[in-house]
Formats: structure tokens, C-alpha cells, sequence
């Protein structure tokens, strides 16, 4: 299918429609004209407040008209048509408004609507086919903008229908028509789909190895946007991004300063570096809750004496400067760091800087995340190292799956040459690129470079207005009964407005969207958990959000009954609802670009369902019937209520959750380099190990639960006596898996042997 100018509508917002008169006459034969002659589509709108909400709600209007003077208004509704048109043009800055008057109108319209349209029609004085065609002229015009560069050749490109004689061999699609399998897949993805699917032999379409040609471009203009001086696109994740970026400046034995709460593609991109890590440790809060590195841990002093104490380092590089460091911006929990304090502190400490910011890649776009960002404008630091920022254009942006950018903005000195670069991005990228998720990032560059303020506007507010939602529901449950429940969020109970503190769902969505400060933690209003927290360091990010389950307050207090978030999360799949993360008694939920008031009153309504189920103590069958056909013994006359108490009161029993805290606080001695640790693998001398058994061993891969999604030991880290507590949380987490079957958790680097009904976990540990 075509992109055509009959899909670009034309929004007439007009009360004389169907009128019986001259101008109500004129106006349907405008239309009719529209739709014959000139081969466009018409939305009609009687009144400005209809056509206000038609312009929030649809981002396809090819072109507006605006009636200046609706009949049978009075004189002060022409101060709505200014709001429509001011309306318009906040959320559009180049869509053509055209303006609907008689020629004595002129007089009265005002300077800053005449700055703001594209030009008049006449209601009477032109021809209709004359309204007409400059409609349609300003609508082609604008159409012809709105495809960037790259993805405007490659359309056009598809469209050509040429007769393709190279890769891939399904050449624009017409190989699956050969067979019955092949010719599902085509109708599926159509037909625009494949014959975008092209090879590198495609000149036109420019080098992504090279960045040359239109691709070339589109990286250029992806890195004015995102404030860089050089963006590239991978095309194969985030992951690959970091491996990029950790090839071009590290080599053997150099020394890495880690955030321990990393992405394990960092843990790999040490293997393949073969470098020494010494790392930072974040801290959590009594619900568990992954909070900042402390500031002082990037001060010089501190990164010496962690070096100092490395056993990896020899006595005769105690002195090295770290080549990289490596910080989750923001974590996973929605914490983002003001850069502008860390580079304060890293300045002269590392040589460069790299913020993994893979869920955050629209901070740029809203001043609420000012400062809070890697790329982030900085007039403070005038000496910095080179700063790389990793970013998942494809999760919260809207690149397709897999489509990332990495950005690099140049040291005040130090300079990254892009020749020297583009060797790493050769060793990871691919001669046979995929020319859709090229185009996808093109296009979510274009999209914030155009609007991304008002998306991300719109998307906080309607995060925020969720956030209301949920403490409102709860205060409304307790009006009735004082001791009802609901979930909760992880957020301020209390902000501070113009000087003074009001609760968080009194403060109206539009100023806390506006007011980073109410987001800012900071000691004197502890809601977050981190009691030391420094001044102007972390904010939290007002569309990650925390649904908290009851069981446990701020202080890490556990109650006699709780609700583990794992069941809430597991029975909201159930129903067509997935979460990002979960965590023993809190979950986490992404409002993006995506989301719309549709899935928050689905997610709201199942939450009720769940109370309902849980209130009513409903049979665990009725609720989790698959787990129940499984372990029908253990679960089969229990209800879910009781349930929910039973694994709530074991967490508090067996004190899981301070297990954990002490787990991750830890830094195992390192017997080896991850690499020399990977090495082993590769040799095969290594073998499997039951936890119970593996005191003493060194593991030879990364061990990550879930939750929180961090390595609690990396490849060649020692089991002994100082991870102790590291040893004593996996032993719970087996013990619980064997007390409540069904309950198997992900940890990644443990496989699990099945004994007499008992698993037992089991890691590969280097052969002694």
C-alpha cells in the first residue's frame, strides 16, 4: 500500500455544515470537491472544542481549516477559535492552518493568530475548485515533509518496483509466495514490509558501515537532536551498543570502575575487553528498592582505595587512571543521577564517562529531566573526558525491537577520532543491515526532534494522573473502612509547591509535570528510603512506576499480612497485563509513549479484581488454576488470601528481603578477570557445582537473580567466607523454591537438579 495524501485528512472545523445557506452550500461542495477532484479524505468538526480534541487525539490531520466566525456565536467565542489555532500549533508546528473568513474579518483578527496560520480562504469571493486546490496544495507540501531523509528514500525506493537481482533471497517478498507457509507470512507482514527488506547492494540507500549517504545523514541528524557530536545505529540492541562503545577504549588488564547494578551486557563487554573491574555498589532501601551509587564512591580518593585494594591490579599500576566508567542512568527503578554532579567528581578520575541509558532515551526532550541525562548541556564542567551514552531507541521511544543509538560527546580535551571508532562498530556491526529498523530510528529522531516535548508532556501527565489515581482509590476505600487496603506507589506523599509542602494527589498533574523539584530526593523528605541521600543528586522518574503490594512499609517494618508482588504480577499476566519488573513486595510498570488511558483503566480494573479475589480469600484454583493442576496437594484447598499470608510470613520468617540487602552489599574477593573466568568455560575445565557444595569454589559465569536483575557474582568471583551472605540468600531462595513448588524464579547462571521432589541449585565453578 501507498502513503498517499487521501491519508492525511483534511480537518474542516465549521458550524455551517448542512446549513441552508450560500456559505453552507459552498462549504459542501468544498468538501465534495475535496473528495473528488482533489482525491482527499475530510473530517468535519462543528464546534472548536470538537476539533481540539480531534488534534490531541490524532497525529494524521494533513491540514486544518478554522472557521473564524461559527454561526450564532457570541463575540467572546472568537477567543476559542485563537485557543484552537494556539491549540493546534503547540502540538504542530508545521501543519498548515488555513483560515475561513470573510474579507471583513481581516480587521479583526489578531496579530498572533495572523503568526501563526499559513493563509486565508475566502468564503465567497474564490472559485470552489480554486479553495480546493490550495487546500490541497498545502497539504502536499506538508505531506512531502514529514518522512526524514532515510526513510523518505527508502519509500521511495520501495515504490519504484524494481526488479531486484541480489539478497535477500526472498527479493521484495516474491519468493514466499512459493509456498503455503510463505504465502501466510506475506499476507501477514504485506507487501511494503518485504520490498523494504533490502541488501546493501542498494546504492542509494547509503553505507551503515561506512555512515555514508542518506543513513549517513539520518546519524548525523540523530546526533543534533540527541545533543551529540557523533551517533551511530546498531541495529542489533543495547547490548551490542555497549560492547561497541567498551571495544573502542579498553583493551587487556585496563582498569573499568563498574556500577555493580549494570546490565550484564557490561559484564560481557568486560570478558570481551579482558579488562580488571572494580566496581561501584548502589544502594537499596528497606523494601529493597535499588537506589544511586553514593557520590562520594566517584571521588578520587575513593577510587583509589578500591583500586588499592583490588588483588587484580599489580602494585606496579596502583596508580592507573581508570580508562571507562560505567553508570545505569537512570536504574531500573527509575532513578535517574544529575550528570552534571557525577562529572563534577569524575572529571579527573576516569578517561571517559558512559551512562547506560537504555530505558531513558527520551530524557532530552522535557525540561523536567534537566541535567539528569549523559548528553546532558553542561556549562559547569568546562574540562570533561569523553562521555557515551547507550540508548534503547527501540523500548521507550519508538524504534522497532533491537533499533539502538550509542552517542558520543567529545572530552574538553581528549577528542574521539571517528575513523579509529568506526573500527569497533565494524567488529559488531553486520554487512547486511535491516533497512526497516534503520528507517525506524530515522523516524523516532524526527518524531522528538519535532514533538517531542508535547509527547513526553503528554506522557508524564498521564503518568502522574495515574499516580493520583492510585492514592485517591486507597483514601476513598478508607472512608468507608479504615482499615481497607489498595496498592500503593513508590513516590513523594508529600511535594513542595512555591514554598510549601502539599500532599502528592492535591498538587494538579500539570505542575508536578513542570516542577522537577517535587521530584528531586533529598534527606529532609525521606519517602524515598535512602536516609544519606545528597543534596541536587537523584530524582525519580515520573513515568517509571512502582505499584507497592502491602506486607511491608517504608522503613522495611513487615507487617503480619502482606500480599508478595509476584502473585499480583503472575495473575495480571493471567489477564493480558505485563509488568517490567518485579520485586518481592513492589512492581514496576513503563508509561510510555504507547500507553494509553485504555490500558490504564485495564490495569486499575484487574487490580480491583485482584482485591476482590484476595478480600473473598478465593480458591488459589480459581485464581492460578494451572500452578493448582500441578501441585494439587499443596494447593489444592487453599485460598488465595491464606495463600498469600503463607509466602508473605515465610519472607518474614526466614528475613529474606535483609538476606538480600546483605547478599548485594557484597563484592566477592576475585580469584581472576571475568575473562580468564570465561576462558575456562571455553577450555571446558570447568564443571557443575550444587550450592551446597560450592563454598570454597570460584564460579566461572555471572549469577543474577531475579529480582532485582543484578549480578550478585561475576565469573571468577570466590565463594568464601567473605560472600558468605551471598551464599546464605541463594541458599533461601532454594529452600523457598522447594517450599512453594510453582514458585521456580529466573537466575541467570543457575541451572537447577531435581532430587526425590527437591531441586537443587547448581552452578558451572572452575575445576579445582
Amino acid at each position: 500500500m501507498k502513503i498517499t495524501k487521501h491519508q492525511w485528512p483534511v480537518l474542516i472545523v465549521s458550524g455551517e455544515f448542512n446549513f441552508p445557506t450560500d456559505e453552507g452550500f459552498r462549504l459542501s461542495e468544498l468538501v465534495e470537491e475535496l473528495k473528488g477532484e482533489q482525491e482527499l479524505s475530510v473530517i468535519p468538526s462543528f464546534t472548536y472544542e470538537d476539533a481540539a480534541e480531534i488534534v490531541r487525539s490524532r497525529a494524521d490531520i494533513g491540514t486544518v481549516v478554522v472557521d473564524w466566525n461559527l454561526p450564532e456565536e457570541d463575540e467572546s467565542e472568537k477567543s476559542t477559535a485563537i485557543d484552537l489555532i494556539s491549540i493546534i500549533r503547540g502540538r504542530n508546528k508545521k501543519v498548515p492552518i488555513l483560515l475561513l473568513a470573510d474579507r471583513l474579518d481581516t480587521e479583526d483578527i489578531p496579530v498572533e493568530v495572523l503568526q501563526k496560520i499559513d493563509g486565508y480562504l475566502w468564503k465567497t469571493a474564490d472559485t470552489i475548485e480554486f479553495l480546493a486546490g490550495r487546500i490541497e496544495m498545502h497539504l502536499d507540501k506538508y505531506v512531502k515533509t514529514i518522512a526524514p531523509g532515510f526513510f523518505g528514500m527508502l519509500v521511495k525506493y520501495a515504490q519504484e518496483y524494481k526488479y531486484a537481482w541480489h539478497t535477500p533471497g526472498h527479493m521484495g517478498g516474491e519468493g514466499f509466495l512459493r509456498s503455503p507457509a510463505g504465502v501466510a507470512f506475506h499476507m501477514f507482514f504485506g507487501e511494503n514490509t518485504l520490498r523494504s527488506d533490502l541488501s546493501i547492494s542498494v546504492p542509494e540507500l547509503g553505507s551503515l558501515l561506512d555512515h555514508s549517504g542518506v543513513v549517513g545523514d539520518a546519524e548525523k541528524n540523530s546526533a543534533r537532536v540527541f545533543g551529540a557530536d557523533y551517533t551511530y545505529y546498531i541495529l542489533n540492541g543495547t547490548s551490542n551498543v555497549n560492547q561497541v562503545i567498551w571495544r573502542s577504549q579498553l583493551v587487556r588488564d585496563d582498569i573499568a570502575f563498574v556500577d555493580r547494578n549494570c546490565h550484564k551486557s557490561l559484564n560481557y563487554a568486560m570478558v570481551i575487553t579482558d579488562a580488571i573491574p572494580i566496581y561501584m555498589i548502589p544502594r537499596r532501601n528497606m523494601r529493597g528498592i535499588i537506589g544511586p551509587v553514593r557520590l562520594s564512591e566517584f571521588s578520587p580518593e575513593s577510587i583509589q582505595d578500591k583500586i588499592n585494594k583490588s588483588s587484580l591490579v599489580s602494585k606496579d599500576r596502583k596508580n592507573e587512571t581508570p580508562k571507562m566508567s560505567a553508570l545505569t542512568n537512570s536504574t531500573y527503578d527509575g532513578v535517574c543521577y544529575n550528570v552534571i554532579q557525577i562529572k563534577k567528581q569524575l572529571v579527573r578520575s576516569v578517561e571517559n564517562l558512559h551512562f547506560d541509558e537504555a530505558w531513558y532515551a527520551y530524557a532530552r526532550f522535557h525540561p523536567i529531566y534537566k541535567n539528569h541525562f549523559g548528553m546532558s548541556d553542561d556549562d559547569l564542567n568546562k574540562d570533561h573526558p569523553p562521555i557515551f551514552c547507550s540508548h534503547s531507541t527501540h523500548k521507550l521511544l519508538t524504534a522497532l525491537s533491537q533499533a539502538s543509538m550509542l552517542h558520543i560527546r567529545n572530552g574538553s580535551e581528549v577528542k574521539i577520532d571517528p575513523d579509529m571508532f568506526n573500527e569497533s562498530y565494524m567488529m559488531h556491526g553486520s554487512t547486511s543491515p535491516q533497512y526497516s529498523m534503520i528507517a525506524s530510528l530515522d523516524v523516532a529522531t524526527k518524531m522528538m526532534d519535532d514533538d517531542g516535548e508535547i509527547m513526553m508532556n503528554d506522557t508524564i501527565i498521564e503518568a502522574i494522573h495515574f499516580r493520583k489515581k492510585m492514592i485517591t482509590i486507597l483514601k476513598d476505600l478508607r472512608k468507608v473502612n479504615k482499615d481497607d487496603w489498595f496498592f500503593g506507589m513508590w513516590q513523594p506523599h508529600k511535594v513542595e509547591i512555591d514554598g510549601k509542602f502539599e500532599n502528592f494527589e492535591d498538587v494538579p498533574a500539570e505542575i508536578l509535570a513542570k516542577t522537577q523539584n517535587a521530584w528531586v530526593m533529598s534527606a529532609d523528605n525521606p519517602w524515598h528510603g535512602f536516609i544519606d541521600i545528597e543534596d541536587n543528586y537523584a530524582m525519580l522518574d515520573p513515568i517509571k512506576l512502582t505499584i507497592t503490594t502491602p506486607g511491608i512499609n517504608d522503613e522495611g517494618e513487615m507487617a503480619d499480612e502482606g500480599i508478595p508482588a509476584s502473585l499480583v504480577t503472575n495473575y495480571l499476566i493471567d489477564k493480558g497485563i505485563v509488568c517490567e519488573k518485579t520485586d518481592y513486595y513492589s512492581f514496576l510498570m513503563l508509561h510510555s509513549l504507547g500507553t494509553t488511558r485504555g490500558k490504564q483503566g485495564t490495569l486499575f480494573a484487574e487490580l480491583f479484581k485482584f482485591k476482590e479475589l484476595y478480600d473473598r480469600n478465593a480458591p488459589l484454583v480459581e485464581v492460578f488454576p494451572e500452578m493448582v493442576a500441578a501441585n494439587p496437594v499443596q494447593y489444592g484447598n487453599v485460598g488465595l488470601k491464606e495463600h498469600a499470608n503463607d509466602v508473605h510470613r515465610y519472607y518474614k520468617e526466614y528475613k529474606i528481603l535483609d538476606s538480600m540487602q546483605e547478599g548485594f552489599q557484597v563484592i566477592p574477593d576475585q580469584a581472576m578477570k571475568p575473562s580468564e573466568a570465561y576462558h575456562e568455560v571455553v577450555r571446558k575445565n570447568v564443571e557443575y557445582v550444587e550450592l551446597d557444595h560450592m563454598m570454597g569454589r570460584t564460579p566461572a559465569v555471572m549469577m543474577v537473580p531475579y529480582p532485582p536483575g543484578i549480578p550478585i557474582m561475576m565469573g571468577g568471583e570466590m565463594m568464601n567466607e567473605k560472600a558468605r551472605p551471598i551464599f546464605e540468600y541463594l541458599k533461601l531462595r532454594q529452600d523457598f523454591e522447594n517450599a512453594y513448588p510453582g514458585y521456580e524464579s529466573d537466575i541467570h547462571g543457575v541451572e537447577r537438579d531435581e532430587r526425590n521432589g527437591k531441586k537443587y541449585f547448581k552452578t558451572l565453578c572452575i575445576k579445582q
